[in-house]
């Protein structure tokens, strides 16, 4: 792929996005945005994905105008029999996390990433979804998981790429998305970008 013309920022301290990010882009600058996510929270997930992720690239940018800033945010989401989304955030502790796995197990849910790209002169965004459906589990299966720490500063209290694995049954849509980051639906937008 054609590197960009501009300095890349990764608006974002997730190290699983990092490393998703270096699959389409080896050099760039990681600039941890603060915000506080709970302002940007929706009722709808898809739109707290954008939102999220928006507010993390114009925040990096107001230091970083001469790059192309990439911020992602990813969104957890169990749609209940009425119809109304419920959001899993990262767990509170391992009771939370415990109670967020005890949710997810023998179920599908949805799993939401929005994704902001802002260069000098332009902006895009999107997001992509991918449903995820868990393996019944039992209580020691849950508590043994959460024991490993894993779940702790992750939405919805699992990793993929870890050890969650083995609980998973299917995933349909893009698993790099899952993880972080949709790598090719972002490849496909900086190349649209380097292409105008």
């Amino acid at each position: 792929m054609t590197s960009p013309v501009w300095p890349v920022v990764l608006a974002s301290g997730s190290p699983r996005r990092r490393d998703l990010l270096r699959e389409i882009l080896p050099d760039f600058e990681v600039v941890v945005p603060g915000i506080d996510e709970d302002e940007f929270t929706d009722s709808d997930p898809f739109v707290t994905a954008q939102r999220l992720a928006k507010e993390k690239a114009l925040t990096v940018f107001e230091s970083h105008q001469d790059s192309l800033v990439i911020a992602g945010d990813t969104v957890v989401a169990l749609k209940e029999l009425d119809g109304e989304w419920r959001q899993l955030t990262k767990p509170r502790d391992e009771a939370d996390a415990f109670a967020i796995l005890t949710q997810l197990q023998g179920r599908s849910h949805t799993v939401i990433t929005g994704v902001c790209l802002r260069w000098p002169g332009g902006m895009s965004a999107f997001t992509e979804s991918s449903e995820v459906t868990f393996k019944e589990m039992s209580e020691k299966e849950i508590l043994d998981y959460i024991a490993t720490g894993e779940p702790m500063d992750k939405a919805g209290a699992y990793g993929l790429q870890g050890g969650a694995r083995p609980f998973i049954t299917q995933v349909k849509g893009e698993i790099s998305n899952v993880v972080g980051l949709p790598v090719d639906r972002l490849r496909e937008a900086i190349q649209s970008i380097l292409k105008r």
